[in-house]
């Protein structure tokens, strides 16, 4: 039996980096609004779990985005399968990544790629020559974290 998963990366400000790698994948910020709701209304939670991000309630501190062709928990938001969620923790970035994600541009599009997440607010580290396997860069999102993009 396979497992689910979902890959979680710490942030300073999790709504904001949720918003810069949807827009890099093209994926959809969840919107856990009619969840939270539910939770305020019952008593399950208190107004201090809850911010409020782009005109929608949130979660305080979490983020998360989801691949908008997969299934998704309506009354959540959660997606039911490719997502990243973004939690805000109070250190910051000590070193290179460990885990990085791979951005794949479609053939003879790198170059257009680079410049949109450029728009978006990432930064390019450094270019990658590997002989006849290609080339890729290197970049940084706008907390730091690398990733690559070919």
């Amino acid at each position: 039996m396979t497992l689910s998963w979902k890959l979680v990366i710490d942030s300073t400000n999790a709504p904001a980096l949720a918003d810069f790698w949807a827009a890099a994948l093209e994926y959809e910020v969840e919107d856990p609004g009619a969840l939270i709701g539910q939770l305020l209304a019952a008593g399950q939670i208190g107004e201090e779990a809850v911010t409020e991000h782009r005109g929608r309630k949130t979660f305080r501190g979490y983020a998360a985005i989801r691949h908008p062709e997969d299934p998704f928990d309506e009354t959540s938001g959660v997606g039911r399968g490719r997502r990243l969620l973004f939690q805000e923790v109070p250190e910051s970035k000590g070193g290179k990544n460990r885990l990085h994600l791979d951005i794949h541009s479609e053939p003879g599009g790198l170059d257009k790629l680079l410049a949109r997440l450029e728009d978006l607010g990432a930064t390019r580290l450094r270019e990658v020559d590997n002989g006849p396997a290609g080339h890729w860069w290197i970049m940084q999102d706008p907390e730091g974290n690398e990733f690559c993009v070919a």
